[in-house]
């Protein structure tokens, strides 16, 4: 407890948090005022946990109920935690670990194929009918566009923020009727329909779920558009080409940092000489850096959020050209504020579904990641990508789509 107790009052610099230990008394951590919040502590083995991994193990003892937040929700406790996650990570214990873990993160993001598969598994075939619960009505398991310049925040719904967001894309690819479209990590078919229906192009969509295969291939039959769009249980490595565009939405995360230069010499030798490719990705702000154990254990085996310096130098090697580039700063953090909001109002649906401490596991999952984007270093780019020097138009005016996103 001593040591837990030292960990605390150098960790709450901003706001309060309240620590109700296993005997019933009281702890205040801050100086006080917001955010705070207030937690109760049922097992005294927990203290010496917290202090050697607060990140792994406060999320665990959620999930498991050893921590119980009393006041402020889950929310406000994780708002607290994000507001002076600094202090907590700059203690020599978690920076020892924090270095330990860079130079491990190869080993943990290893996805060769089988690895890759499982991974994906584990996270996406949980089941249509859970995701169904807080994504949009076309199922966009990713960072929406939120054109604020048209519309005030609140006035946009995420079916209108995600549709924004396939348009904004679809304007940098510069379609023509006809082309061929690959999608890589096509998810439920969304893009791919999207680019078939409004831009008649032939799209290619490969994922490595069962569950989104299944579904994107019925939504593609329901939608009239299987001369168009074929979705593909498969490795983007074993797609043939060439391809006019390639389209990556959300999935160079889980590629790995040990196939990055893989990933991009994939895309150059599928697509056309004069094509163009547009990735959509988490990215972080500063270097290198390595995934939170929590989220890499619980939601995201594999997973890794690149630097884009990391990711720029992968792309050099490839001998790729940089045509565009794009950063979303906040955008995800809206999206993950109404998934959050929608899976809170399904709460009982996700508990008959799963169980209670699947339910706590995934509001953890969805809070931390929206205060990842809000105050921490986390943020999508979208990067452009060509072969030849002269494939895309020299001005940007081709992907100026302005108010008509929300017409």
């Amino acid at each position: 407890m001593k040591l837990f107790d030292a960990m605390m009052r150098r960790f709450v610099t901003r706001g309060r948090l309240s620590v109700i230990d296993h005997n019933g008394v009281r702890h205040d951590y801050g100086p006080g005022g917001e955010p705070s919040a207030t937690v109760k502590i049922h097992d005294k083995k927990l203290y010496t946990s917290l202090f050697l991994n607060p990140e792994l193990h406060a999320g665990e003892a959620y999930m498991d109920g050893t921590l119980e937040v009393v006041e402020g929700g889950i929310r406000g406790f994780l708002q607290v935690f994000a507001e002076n996650r600094d202090g907590l990570r700059g203690g020599p214990v978690r920076s020892r670990i924090k270095r330990v873990q860079k130079r491990l993160r190869k080993t943990m993001q290893r996805n060769r194929r089988e690895a890759s598969s499982k991974n994906v598994e584990a996270h996406y075939d949980l089941s249509n009918d859970l995701y169904r619960l807080f994504l949009d009505a076309d199922m966009q398991y990713s960072c929406a566009y939120w054109p604020t310049d048209v519309k005030p925040l609140d006035e946009i719904t995420l079916e209108e923020a995600q549709l924004a967001k396939k348009r904004h894309i679809a304007a940098k690819l510069n379609l023509s009727p006809g082309q061929r479209v690959l999608d890589i990590g096509c998810g439920w078919g969304g893009m791919a329909i999207h680019l078939a229906k409004e831009h008649d192009v032939h799209v290619t969509g490969v994922t490595l779920s069962h569950d989104q295969h299944a579904l994107a291939t019925e939504r593609v039959r329901d939608a009239g558009l299987e001369d168009k769009v074929s979705i593909l249980l498969q490795d983007y490595r074993d797609v043939q080409g060439p391809f006019d565009r390639v389209v990556s939405v959300g999935m160079f995360e889980h590629v790995g940092v040990g196939h990055f230069l893989e990933y991009f010499e994939t895309i150059r030798d599928v697509m056309a000489d004069d094509g163009c490719a547009l990735i959509h990705s988490i990215g972080r702000k500063g270097g290198p850096g390595s995934t939170g154990k929590w989220i890499r254990k619980y939601i995201f085996p594999g997973g890794y959020s690149p630097a884009l310096s990391e990711t720029f130098a992968e792309i050099e090697k490839a001998g790729l050209w940089v045509t565009d580039m794009e950063i979303l700063r906040l955008h995800y953090a809206y999206t993950l504020a109404e998934w959050e909001r929608r899976f809170q109002e399904n709460r009982d649906a996700v508990i008959a579904m799963k169980d209670e401490r699947f339910a706590r596991m995934w509001e953890f999952y969805l809070v931390i990641s929206e205060f990842s984007f809000l105050y921490g270093k986390h943020m999508n780019f979208q990067i452009q990508l060509t072969k030849d020097v002269h494939a895309l138009p020299v001005t940007r005016n081709y992907m100026m789509d302005g108010p008509e996103l929300l017409a």
